[in-house]
């Protein structure tokens, strides 16, 4: 139809054609328009003709008596715009056209503002088919009605007014001049689902560690408990103690005691996921068993799984979420957030305060419990450390996958956690990792970060919680020994005594007619010695261990005197007997053997520790056959890695790496088969007793400890086994290895170890004959 001002009358359902005058409505640009007459109804929309249940853009009002309207486009016309302008002050731009009905009047404009003029009283304005706002048009002299508005996320809202989203908790406000502006959750804020914003802070505790609800790092040099968080209001309270592991001068967290908000009572969270219920002001503690997922008690909800302990309270309309895995504790506390007011949290910081937002409230500030465990010590400096080594692992986190959260949570003071720690304290029980983890479980808390198996790039296994289900006494933290397990050893100072007078033990306790004495438990753990080997002169009298503080006590009566021998001089009766190894038919041993002679007068505690010295650091030799010249040597090493060699002592049941490496050979056409390795306890390879630790390329199925690698697949090949003595002999062990030569043809050269009987393994080529049997040897003494 053209643009004059011709009009085009229409009784019924027609779409007319916008494009010569584009309309605006609600900021939606639309260049047709859908009109219909239903039985009271006059509509107009805008993506098609009216339906109750559409979510269209609709202009409703009450059927004209004519049951017609004309339809009109006009051009523009400086008169209409000036009575329009007049009426509408927020029209500010020129009307270069408008669209007309014989009842309604709608006129578009650039910066859509839209008019109406009618003859009728009340209509129906909606938004994708929610109602906005009804809308009295008067008389056809009376004047215009402006029914234009803004739009978001579907919802239309009038000029001048607000509207709250409760799910993303954002309130949007459509000024007079159809500008939008929006306000939502305040920096380091989460909405809650229902409109409420609160804050998601957390606080980490790992090893000597403290980093704050703002980040900020702190360390923890004495073994005293600390309050984290305190709520005088409502007696709330998060404690934490530190106590020292394998050195004297560095702490580490070792539990977490909450008070839930009204509570005398303290739950204490300790290591390997243990937790016990402390009375207040009564010496008294008790275990408290959890039977299901998750538990509630008076004020707290306890959970226990493969990640540690979760406590979760409620105090002062803020939940806080305390997970404890055995050496990090990390706080999470949600608020809500209140306009106005002074929100204030306090956590204690080494005899300072410092502080983060929270609720209006007043705290307390917790002192150190004991005086004592301020002492500083200072132990000597372990020259095995290598810092720049520490430094490239601690800078993991701000690689991936760890800096997609580097812009939520800072790295830097776990990095500087991480540093200090480590170039202070050996490499331990999982500790290269625990700050990694702290740091990936401060990301999923905060800011809901997942980082995806981390731990496969950074060396680590899976998280989950150190030494679990493994409970030790108080003067015990649980960590790996140097056979690989995880065992209740000794904490620096308990064990400072016993070290510095070289025994395992208590002085023997002497009565009229018995004799008792205790081993520390802890340090035979240390030892390698199963306190279940050992024997009073007696094999069957036996140490009985005490399960909660785990000392081992022999002991012997007048009943039955366990082959002590005793003497009367007259004055005085003296008791005389031995604690010993048990006899074994063994032909090898991986633990000390020890011999403590005691008496109820004079204690001389003695055990025989055995320590291997390395006699042959490394061993070359040159070998000649047919072809071949070739040489061939044997290292051994500290570590899977092979950077550590072996160049002192070496204790009974430590892992021991041994490399054989070839040169002169080419490694694309030739492969060395390990065949065989033995030990003997006399230098020559066929002395006897001996010992198998590989036979037929593969490791003697009778020693759980023998690992061979690569034996085949190249120019060299590796082993390692945990180190052994042969019992009853002089402590020296020597190590023999017989290779062969095997011509490469794919993986034909590598033995076949599978658990299928021998008889039905593949068969390797046959090497290639050399004259002469080619033996390599090294050897230990103590």
């Amino acid at each position: 139809m053209s643009a004059g001002a011709s009009a085009e009358k229409f009784d019924g359902a027609t779409k007319f054609n916008l494009t010569l005058c584009p309309l605006s409505f609600y900021q939606n640009d639309y260049q047709q328009v859908y009109v219909n007459f239903t039985d009271k109804n006059f509509d107009i929309c805008f993506k098609g003709f009216y339906n109750s249940g559409s979510n269209d853009d609709c202009i409703v009002g009450p059927k004209p008596e004519s049951g017609e309207a004309k339809f009109i486009i006009r051009e523009k016309d400086s008169s209409y715009e000036a009575r329009a302008k007049a009426a509408v002050q927020t029209i500010r731009s020129s009307m270069k056209c408008s669209v007309h009905f014989d009842m309604i009047y709608m006129n578009k404009k650039v910066n859509i503002t839209h008019l109406i003029r009618a003859l009728l009283d009340v209509y129906e304005i909606s938004v994708e088919g929610k109602l906005v706002e009804s809308v009295s048009l008067g008389s056809a002299d009376s004047g215009f009605t402006d029914i234009s508005g803004c739009r978001i996320s579907g919802v239309g809202i009038l000029p001048n007014s607000t509207v709250h989203f409760e799910k993303t908790c954002r309130s949007f406000t459509c000024s007079i001049d159809r500008a939008v502006t929006s306000t939502g959750c305040g920096e380091q804020e989460e909405c809650d689902g229902n409109g409420r914003c609160f804050k998601n802070q957390i606080c980490t505790v790992t090893g000597p560690t403290v980093i704050d609800f703002q980040g900020q790092q702190s360390s923890v040099t004495d073994r005293c408990v600390y309050s984290l968080v305190s709520d005088s209001s409502s007696g709330f309270e998060v404690l934490a103690n530190f106590q020292e592991r394998r050195r004297r001068d560095v702490s580490f967290l070792d539990s977490v005691s909450l008070r839930p908000a009204g509570s005398k009572v303290y739950f204490h969270l300790e290591q390997g996921g243990r937790i016990k219920v402390i009375p207040r002001k009564l010496d008294q503690n008790s275990l408290l068993t959890l039977n299901s997922p998750v538990q509630q008690f008076e004020g707290i909800s306890l959970s226990k799984d493969k990640n540690g302990l979760t406590a979760t309270s409620l105090f002062s309309g803020l939940k806080m979420s305390a997970l404890f895995d055995g050496y990090t504790a990390q706080i999470h506390m949600r608020g809500r957030n209140k306009q106005g007011s002074n929100e204030l949290i306090i956590i204690l910081q080494l005899f300072n305060v410092w502080f983060f937002p929270m609720e209006d409230q007043s705290f307390d500030l917790l002192i150190c419990f004991l005086a004592s465990c301020e002492r500083q010590y200072e132990d000597p400096v372990d020259s095995q450390i290598e810092c720049n080594v520490i430094t490239e692992h601690c800078n993991l986190l701000r690689v991936a996958p760890f800096s997609s959260c580097n812009d939520d949570v800072d790295p830097t003071p776990y990095i500087s956690a991480c540093n200090s720690t480590l170039c202070g304290y050996p490499s331990a029980d999982g500790l290269g990792c625990q700050f990694l983890w702290a740091y990936a479980t401060a990301c999923r808390l905060q800011s809901n970060i997942t980082l995806d198996r981390w731990w496969s790039n950074a060396g680590c296994s899976e998280p989950q919680a150190f030494c679990q289900d493994k409970l030790c006494s108080d003067h015990e933290f649980c960590g790996r020994k140097h056979s690989g397990k995880t065992g209740c050893l000794c904490r620096a100072l308990f064990a400072s005594k016993y070290k510095l007078s070289g025994t395992l033990g208590e002085p023997a306790v002497c009565r009229k007619n018995s004799g008792s004495i205790t081993l520390v438990g802890c340090l035979l753990e240390e030892k390698g010695v199963d306190y279940r080997v050992l024997h009073l002169n007696d094999r069957s009298c036996r140490g009985a261990m005490d399960e909660k503080n785990h000392m081992v006590t022999f002991s012997f009566d007048s009943s039955n005197t366990c082959g002590t021998e005793i003497m009367n001089n007259g004055s005085q009766i003296n008791y005389k007997n031995t604690i010993m190894t048990q006899n074994s038919s063994d032909v090898i041993t991986r633990h000390d053997q020890v011999f403590i002679d005691f008496s109820c007068h004079h204690t001389q505690p003695d055990i025989k520790i055995v320590a291997f010295r390395i006699k042959d650091n490394s061993v070359v030799q040159h070998i000649k056959s047919g072809e071949w010249s070739y040489s061939v040597s044997m290292k051994a090493y500290e570590n899977a890695a092979y950077t550590r060699a072996v160049d002192s002592g070496v204790l009974l049941n430590q892992k021991i790496w041994v490399e054989l490496k070839t040169d002169g050979l080419d490694a694309k056409t030739i492969a060395v088969v390990m065949d065989s390795c033995w030990a003997t306890s006399k230098e020559s390879h066929d002395s006897k007793p001996s010992y198998d630790l590989i036979k037929d390329g593969c490791a003697d199925p009778n020693d759980g400890t023998v690992e061979v690698e690569g034996n085949g697949a190249g120019t060299s090949t590796y082993f390692s086994f945990n180190m052994f003595e042969f019992s009853g002999n002089s402590g020296q062990v020597y190590l023999h290895c017989k290779i062969q030569l095997c011509p490469k043809q794919e993986d034909n050269c590598i033995p076949d170890c599978s658990d299928e009987p021998k008889r039905e393994r593949r068969a390797i080529r046959r090497p290639l004959k050399i004259r002469d049997t080619s033996f390599i040897s090294m050897g230990w003494v103590h």
